[in-house]
């Protein structure tokens, strides 16, 4: 197979590079591409040089199935041309999340609805880690409310935003990725704010975990906070179910989910956190518990590294799933 990565020197689509070699992807030739500055170097793959063209090169070159994790406005313009050109496309921009005729998707919950679409969506990297928790306990209980609170790294802001942490870090100035320093503080904004007083990522939350649970009247509201950590996005999660659970029931539910690892045992304090899930693929939780003030309610800490389940590895994932699937209906 041929495979395409279009924003390949970014964090996430270096990791998708990362990834397809760590996962033995099964690909015949690899054609990077980013942007004019970039065009021209190379990239190592499996210790040979993989060398950058330009978006519009990678096109010509016809691959099969292509990653793209260049930001919206590339996805917008290029991945409906790949497409069109044959090319299965794996998107990891919000661009055509909410589009109904694109699927969104996290292999482990709703892996058949690619189908065969030319266009595939990957969530939100707070909306994957969620939804992977959610869905089993939503398919078993019924899923009413969601109060969402995240705690979100700088690496989902991107490589500019870890070096102005790091460079905070070390006693330097601010930077520009943020309208205020980073380092020691808190900023209760991720993204662009709405005029309903939301920001961007907040309805992310919303609308992406209705259309992955296939739950479109489901009542969510978030609040989203970019923290001073590099990797692993943590959310503080309160779900109302219609009907009712034990706890026992729910961390049988959670250690059973594909991709999900269970990290509860508060008398060791053992729970999970951004140090301990970096560099993992899968989404952790613990401390659940009952809320003592509303039925049916649990809380949850959910724990993810967002450059790799949260965006290169859900992609990889999708891949893997359409490879399976070609197999499957090649075979006698």
């Amino acid at each position: 197979m041929h495979v395409a990565i279009i924003g390949a020197t970014g964090l996430v689509g270096s990791l998708v590079r990362t990834l397809l070699a760590e996962r033995a992807f099964p690909l015949s030739r690899l054609t990077l591409a980013a942007s004019a500055r970039s065009v021209g170097q190379s990239l190592d793959y499996l210790g040979a040089p993989a060398p950058i063209v330009s978006v519009a090169d990678a096109l010509a070159a016809r691959p099969e199935l292509v990653f793209f994790a260049a930001g919206g406005a590339v996805s917008r313009e290029w991945a409906p041309q790949f497409a069109a050109a044959g090319a299965r496309v794996i998107d990891k921009s919000s661009v055509f999340r909410l589009d109904p005729n694109v699927p969104l998707v996290v292999p482990e919950i709703n892996g058949p609805a690619i189908g065969n679409a030319p266009l595939i969506a990957t969530p939100n990297c707070s909306t994957t880690q969620l939804v992977l928790v959610l869905a089993p306990l939503a398919r078993e209980y019924g899923l009413k409310r969601l109060v969402i609170s995240t705690y979100q790294a700088v690496s989902g802001t991107g490589a500019e935003a870890l070096a102005q942490l790091q460079r905070e870090q070390q006693g330097g100035g601010a930077g520009a990725v943020y309208p205020y320093p980073i380092h020691g503080n808190v900023l209760p904004q991720c993204d662009v704010f709405f005029d309903n007083g939301y920001t961007g990522e907040e309805m992310k939350l919303v609308h992406e975990t209705r259309k992955i649970l296939g739950l479109p009247h489901l009542a969510v509201t978030a609040t989203a906070v970019r923290v001073p950590v590099a990797v692993g996005h943590s959310e503080a999660v309160n779900a109302e179910f219609e009907r009712p659970f034990t706890l026992e029931a729910v961390r049988a539910l959670l250690a059973a989910a594909p991709g999900v690892v269970v990290t509860d045992d508060p008398a060791a304090r053992a729970y999970p956190m951004p140090l301990t899930a970096a560099g993992r693929d899968e989404v952790f939780v613990g401390r659940i518990r009952a809320d003592e003030g509303q039925p049916n309610t649990l809380n949850l800490w959910v724990v993810g590294d967002n450059l790799r389940k949260g965006a290169a590895t859900n992609a990889l994932q999708i891949a893997e799933y359409l490879v399976r699937e070609t197999a499957a209906v090649a075979a006698p």
